[in-house]
């Protein structure tokens, strides 16, 4: 997995969603890709997409993830959030807080 070092009081490691839906659910239950793509109701190329860490989880991924695997779509959601904000601080967060006035001061 790739893991990218949690910031701002976020506790542990930060992974892609996808790659936490094949580490936590798909490997632990022997799911295959296609049974999975099926019960999503999704191609298996946007799953294998997902899973590569190549597409993010959208509000309709979020739902059908959250249905398929007993969570919530909100879960979802904060995992691709989370994800997303540790990716920018490894990259252009700097970059961007420097080049933005304040409005406020």
């Amino acid at each position: 997995m790739t893991h990218i070092p949690a910031t701002d009081g976020m506790i542990g490691l930060l992974v892609h969603p996808g790659e936490y839906l094949k580490e936590e659910y798909l490997r632990p239950l022997g799911l295959k890709n296609r049974h999975v793509a099926d019960a999503l109701k999704i191609s298996a190329s946007n799953l294998s997409r997902f899973l590569a860490g190549k597409q993010a989880v959208s509000i309709e991924l979020a739902v059908r993830l959250g249905k398929a695997f007993g969570t919530s779509a909100q879960f979802w959601l904060n995992l691709q959030q989370a994800y997303d904000i540790a990716s920018l601080r490894q990259s252009r967060w700097a970059e961007i807080e420097a080049e933005v006035d304040s409005v406020t001061s």
